[in-house]
């Protein structure tokens, strides 16, 4: 019998190509199979063979866990009941229990070699995928073998690789036998069809496409830093050289444009704007709004946006048909780009100015002119007057000495008063609410003063309650709500 396992394993490993290891473990899996529908569909049978004689041994386990989580007693014991067998045992190990090894010669010998070649094929197939990803192959190629529910399935090698639908290029038509390109977007490993999930509208796939035209990208000499997609219709990349004889542009396009239109012919003629990248944002902004022209450009580092102005002649052409420029050049740089033209610009400098304007004459008790000053010399807060360097204040010529201590000594009150009825209003707020995610003390004590003391309290508002409460943005408002009722759906 022994003998019998071990010329088994052998002859599998040499027709299969594959260690003998994956056999002796598919053969452990076949006993353990027939063994346990011996005793009970439902228990876990574990068996052993020796790697050097082919003896076997069959034992029944029991894995250990907390006695209420015990489902299946055929398979599971409560701790307390284990300890009555194995003192010293823990959650998690098992216990055994040796059983009579079960005659090799007369399992159901179909069932065993099924069971064999399965996980013989599943080990192979395995091999196959580890010597695929080891080439870090992300831009595949292969032929359509067929399609399934408006899925290609594409043979790669040795390999099954699956074009699902939704990352087709809409426009494009695609049949069996069609040559096509596509990008490595993950590993489904736990598939049973097809475990290679690829893509033709990832921006990556671009990217790689570029790499396979431009030598002097896989040199080092260029690198696409970014990318941008609308499917079939228009793109942007950001490139950067590395070798300042080269034309990052010029280098993408290649001669006559041979380059970019070897690209643009892989992906259904999409418009492809081609950009040097800048680690400047605002310059990157500028550049990836291309062919726009920009008349000026506000950055807000906090919010990651920016007020980009531009002329009549040029708002179109920045937005782009159904929006599509500005939300190809707000994902290929990260910022959120506001657009605007110039006299919307200066409506909103007006409104913003005039809000400024207000503020420092009610906080401050001051009047207009002084206001104005103020703000012409660049103040915005009360916390910029009150602790900006007063050598910096004495520098404005409008000002005495005893002006601007004066200011100075009002910004600081209103601070202070302010700060004292922000503690006393964060002392009727309850710990779930100050405790929330994203959750400030100067926004918590805001709530307090309208009532709003608790989790559930915030819980309870809508979205435009909370914006006109507080002033905080739409999205923000969501995001708050939203984590404040998370737990009731725990």
């Amino acid at each position: 019998m022994s003998r019998e396992i071990l010329l088994l394993v052998d002859a599998l490993a040499r027709e299969k190509n594959v260690e003998k290891d994956i056999v002796f473990a598919a053969l452990e899996s076949a006993l353990a199979s027939a063994t346990k529908k011996r005793i009970h569909d439902d228990a876990d049978v574990r068996v052993s063979i020796d790697r050097e004689t082919g003896d076997y041994e069959s034992f029944r386990r029991w894995l250990v866990l907390p006695d209420a989580e015990v489902e299946n007693d055929e398979a599971q014991m409560g701790i307390i009941d284990a300890r009555e067998e194995v003192a010293d045992i823990e959650v998690g190990e098992y216990i055994e229990e040796a059983l009579e090894p079960i005659d090799f010669g007369r399992i159901g010998a179909q069932a065993a070699k099924q069971v064999i070649l399965q996980k013989i094929r599943d080990a192979e197939r395995e091999q196959v995928l580890n010597d695929f990803l080891d080439r870090k192959e992300f831009l595949v190629s292969g032929s359509i073998k067929r399609m399934e529910r408006g899925n290609a399935i594409i043979e790669v090698g040795r390999l099954e690789a699956v074009l699902p639908r939704d990352q087709m290029i809409q426009k494009e038509n695609l049949r069996v036998g069609d040559r096509v390109k596509a990008y490595l977007l993950r590993i489904d490993r736990n598939a049973r069809g097809p475990q290679l999930i690829l893509s033709r509208t990832a921006p990556e796939f671009l990217a790689k496409l570029f790499e396979l035209e431009v030598p002097e990208i896989e040199d080092g000499l260029l690198e696409i830093k970014a990318c941008a997609r609308d499917p079939g219709l228009r793109a942007k990349i950001a490139v950067q050289a590395h070798d300042q004889r080269i034309d990052p542009i010029g280098t993408c396009v290649g001669l006559r444009g041979s380059r970019v239109t070897a690209v643009r012919n892989e992906i259904s003629g999409e418009q492809i704007d081609i950009i040097v990248w800048s680690p400047d944002p605002a310059e990157f902004v500028i550049a990836a709004l291309q062919p726009a022209e920009v008349t000026s450009i506000v950055v807000d580092e906090e919010t990651h946006a920016m007020d980009v102005v531009v002329d009549e002649n040029n708002l179109a052409i920045a937005i782009g048909r159904s929006g599509q420029n500005v939300k190809l050049a707000s994902e290929l740089t990260g910022w959120s780009i506001n657009l605007m033209s110039e006299q919307e610009s200066a409506e909103r400098a007006d409104e913003e100015r005039s809000e400024l304007r207000n503020l420092f004459m009610e906080r401050l008790d001051v009047d207009e002119e002084v206001a104005d000053i103020l703000i012409d010399e660049g103040f915005t807060s009360m916390e910029e007057i009150a602790y900006v360097p007063l050598s910096e204040m004495l520098e404005i010529e409008a000002f005495d000495e005893d002006t601007v201590n004066e200011l100075r000594n009002r910004a600081r009150n209103v601070l202070l008063t302010e700060a004292i009825v922000t503690e006393e209003q964060l002392e009727k707020v309850a710990d779930d609410l100050i405790g929330l995610e994203g959750m400030e003390k100067e926004l918590a004590a805001q709530l307090a003063t309208h009532g709003i003391h608790t989790r559930d309290d915030l819980a309870d508002l809508a979205t435009d309650e909370l914006v006109e409460m507080t002033g905080i943005e739409e999205a923000k408002a969501v995001e708050l709500i939203t984590e404040a009722r998370a737990h009731w759906f725990e």
